[in-house]
C-alpha cells in the first residue's frame, strides 16, 4: 500500500547537473522554486546521475532554496555501478547487496540533506539480485525512518513478483510515453494496477520532439491540431495522454525550461476525448488500433 502522496506531475533531475544543463547552484534553487510554486513538488532522481554529483548539487541547492522539507518528496535510486566520477569499478555492474543498498540510500540523504527519502527505488534489476537481501535492506531503512516507500525501476512484471514476494513494491517507474507504449501492450501496466503498484513514466514525452521520423511526423500533424482546440503546448497533451491511462501513472518531466514548467500542470486539468486519445495511439503505431 502507498504511503507517500506524490505531486501528480514529478520533476526529473538527470539533466540538472554536468550531464547535460550544468545549472549552478542558485539556479537550481530558482528551478526547486518554480517547479514547487506550479505544483510539482516530487524530484525524482538517482546516484548515478550527473557521475554520482547531482544529488549533492541538487542537496546544496535545496538548502539555499529555505524550502521547507515537508513541503517536497524526493526520490532516488540506486544499485547501477558505473565506470563514472569517484566510483573505483573497472566495468559497468549492479550492486544490491544489502550493505550497498544501506550505504548508497545514507550517501543520498547525504547529498541531499535530507533525513529521509519519500520514495527508494532499484534502479534497474540484475541477474544476481537476492530478494531475501533486498527485503532485509528495505525493512531496516524503514523501520529507522530513512525511506518511507520502496519500489523498482525497469522491473518487468516477473522481476517484480520476485522482489514483491519478499517486501511490499508501491511502485515500479518505466518507460511510457506515445511513442514508446510498450508497457501498455506488453501487460505491465496492468500487472500493476492487480498489484496496487503506482507506476512512474520516465521520458513521458517520447521522442517526439527529439526525433524526425514518420511516427512524430505524424504525431505532431495531430498535435498541431489538438494544440489549436485545447490552447495548451503539445508537451502538455503528450503527459495528459499518459495521465489518462487507468493505472494512474505519474509522468517525469526533465524539463529545466520556465515557461514550459509553467504550463506542465495543466496537463492533469483536462481531459482528451476518447477519440482523440485513440487517434494519438493509432498514429504513433502507423495503423489502425489492433
Amino acid at each position: 500500500m502507498v504511503k507517500t502522496t506524490l505531486s501528480p506531475i514529478i520533476a526529473g533531475t538527470m539533466s540538472w547537473g554536468v550531464w547535460d544543463k550544468n545549472l549552478t547552484t542558485s539556479e537550481m534553487a530558482n528551478l526547486i522554486h518554480v517547479c514547487s510554486e506550479n505544483k510539482i513538488t516530487t524530484f525524482d532522481h538517482a546516484d548515478i546521475y550527473g557521475g554520482y554529483t547531482t544529488e549533492a548539487e541538487f542537496g546544496k541547492a535545496f538548502s539555499e532554496s529555505k524550502i521547507d522539507r515537508k513541503k517536497i518528496q524526493l526520490i532516488s535510486k540506486c544499485g547501477i555501478q558505473h565506470v563514472l566520477g569517484n566510483r573505483n569499478n573497472k566495468i559497468k555492474h549492479y550492486d544490491y547487496s544489502k550493505e550497498y543498498i544501506i550505504w548508497s540510500v545514507e550517501n543520498s540523504l547525504k547529498n541531499l540533506h535530507s533525513d529521509y527519502l519519500d520514495v527508494f527505488l532499484l534502479h534497474r534489476p540484475s541477474p544476481l539480485m537476492n530478494a531475501d537481501e533486498i527485503a532485509e535492506a528495505v525493512e531496516k531503512l524503514k523501520s529507522e525512518g530513512k525511506i518511507l516507500d520502496f519500489g523498482l525501476s525497469n522491473f518487468t512484471p516477473s522481476q517484480t513478483d520476485l522482489i514483491r514476494s519478499k517486501t511490499e513494491v508501491s511502485y515500479n517507474q518505466v518507460q511510457f510515453s506515445a511513442t514508446d507504449f510498450k508497457a501498455m501492450t506488453d501487460g505491465s501496466l496492468d500487472h500493476m494496477q492487480v498489484h496496487n503498484i503506482r507506476p512512474m513514466a520516465w521520458n513521458p514525452l517520447g521522442t517526439v520532439f527529439r526525433e524526425k521520423t514518420d511516427q512524430t511526423r505524424r504525431l505532431k500533424t495531430l498535435l498541431a491540431e489538438l494544440v489549436g482546440k485545447y490552447h495548451v503546448g503539445s508537451d502538455t497533451i503528450l503527459l495528459s495522454w499518459v495521465l489518462q491511462h487507468p493505472a494512474k501513472v505519474i509522468p517525469i518531466a526533465g524539463t529545466v525550461n520556465v515557461s514550459r514548467i509553467q504550463q506542465l500542470y495543466k496537463a492533469t486539468e483536462f481531459k482528451l476525448e476518447n477519440e482523440e486519445w485513440f487517434a494519438i495511439w493509432t498514429e504513433s503505431m502507423g495503423t489502425k488500433v489492433p
